[in-house]
């Protein structure tokens, strides 16, 4: 065998070591993001790569490329000689949360009316309203935020505004730490009344400004509820949401 073709057999080996890391830290970082925003991993808690390689069965570089893109999300910070952080939430961050969706998401409504696959919207309601009384009460949540997740976005890609379908896409994420933690120290899970329905309704009949008016209060329920429930969950555990700064309730 010639050296050419044992060097093109080399770097074929590494290309296939370097998508098997890849790989791998693909399904770390899916695993360690999902605990995140079900705070299973709490708002400012301090983690170490050990840690987390104990905790998750997982090898250094897998969670180097988990923690490294879990940082450009904003989820976890480098702290040094601690390790991570998974970033607190903050009252500033809760604020600019349902500020950016109450403007964005009555404009996306307004946008798919008309557009909208109503069949498939119909679905995705009905997703949001299956019990699963057989999981934990964490994953329950979890499992109603990610058809939340799914419903709103659905409605967001039928605005046809790419940006917009985007932006929501992670302010729905962020929400989904929000949530965790008011709702799961609450013990309760959050209702979605029959707003979803309303809002197909006018996306079918193609009334944009109805379907905007819904949309905007939905969104503005669920902010009054969601703070509620983080309150009392504060209240209850003794913690206090810092206003601007960095904290941590390890």
């Amino acid at each position: 065998m010639s050296d050419i073709q044992l060097s093109a057999l080399d770097a074929h080996a590494e290309s296939d070591d370097s998508a098997a890391s890849l790989s791998a830290g693909d399904d770390a970082y899916v695993r360690i993001r999902r605990d995140v925003l079900s705070c299973r991993l709490p708002p400012g808690a301090f983690v170490t790569e050990p840690e987390l390689m104990a905790r998750y069965g997982i090898r250094k570089t897998s969670c180097r490329i988990a923690l490294t893109r879990l940082a450009q999300e904003g989820f976890v910070r480098s702290r040094p000689r601690k390790g991570y952080q998974v970033s607190p939430i903050l009252l500033r961050d809760v604020e600019e949360v349902f500020t950016l969706r109450v403007q964005l998401e009555p404009l996306a409504a307004r946008l798919a009316a008309g557009r909208a696959d109503i069949a498939k919207l119909r679905e995705l309601e009905a997703a949001c309203r299956v019990q699963h009384p057989v999981l934990q009460l964490t994953d329950q949540i979890g499992v109603f935020m990610d058809a939340n997740k799914a419903f709103h976005l659905a409605v967001a890609e039928a605005s046809g505004n790419a940006r917009l379908h985007r932006t929501l896409g992670q302010l729905m994420d962020e929400m989904s730490r929000l949530v965790a933690l008011g709702f799961g120290v609450q013990k309760t899970k959050p209702e979605i009344k029959h707003d979803h329905n309303a809002l197909i309704e006018a996306l079918a009949e193609g009334d944009g400004k109805r379907a905007e008016t819904i949309a905007r209060r939905h969104i503005e329920t669920f902010q009054a509820m969601t703070l509620e429930k983080l309150y009392a969950s504060l209240a209850e555990t003794g913690a206090a949401i810092p206003v601007n700064g960095p904290g941590s309730w390890r």
